[in-house]
């Protein structure tokens, strides 16, 4: 059966691998709907219309896999920054504190025996002070121009980052242990 990731995220697909099963990269490109208001309903939302695009042009028998993370302070969602000066506030307004990560993920099977499960996972973050020096130097490296919440835990960030609470791999941007184990629950049971 083939394994389709509806992401161009190099993060997801490397996280992907780990699984272990072959699969391919077939980014959605679809606009981006947002309806809902809570972070964890919208990286379901989200991952929910990644999915079912790719979904709807299959033919065949596979999983699809759509993802999205945000990172919110509250009920304040942090996309990826503008701007460095946006990046900067961004890095302010979590520095110090902690906050959150939320990826929604959707498996789609298409097929002969068709379903589907949306969910979410959530992770606290707490970080240490960051100064304007800091923050700036973080942000001349580009590294965090691309990602939710102007930070990547897995790279030079790490060094701001007190503890967190949840799943590492749902920060980085694909809670696999989840992911693996509603693939293995829709491979091997049939509705």
């Amino acid at each position: 059966m083939e394994l389709i990731l509806a992401s161009a995220s190099p993060r997801r697909k490397e996280l992907l691998e780990k699984i272990g099963l072959p699969f391919t990269v077939q980014p959605a490109k679809g606009e981006e709907r947002i309806t809902q208001k809570s972070p964890a309903a919208v990286v379901m939302e989200l991952s929910r219309q990644k999915a079912e695009e790719i979904a709807a042009a299959q033919t065949g028998d596979c999983i699809i896999i759509g993802a999205d993370t945000v990172v919110a302070k509250g009920e304040k969602i942090m996309g990826k920054p503008k701007d460095a000066a946006d990046a900067k506030q961004m890095l302010r307004s979590i520095a110090d504190d902690c906050h959150q990560v939320y990826t929604g993920v959707t498996l789609i099977r298409t097929g002969a025996h068709p379903q589907s499960v949306t969910f979410q996972e959530k992770t606290d973050v707490c970080l240490y002070p960051i100064s304007d020096a800091e923050a700036d130097a973080y942000i001349a490296s580009g590294d965090p121009m691309d990602k939710a919440g102007a930070y990547g835990i897995q790279g030079d960030f790490a060094i701001y980052v007190k503890r967190i609470v949840g799943d590492y791999y749902n920060v980085v941007g694909l809670p696999i242990g989840r992911v693996y184990q509603e693939l293995k629950r829709m491979l091997f049971v049939k509705k």
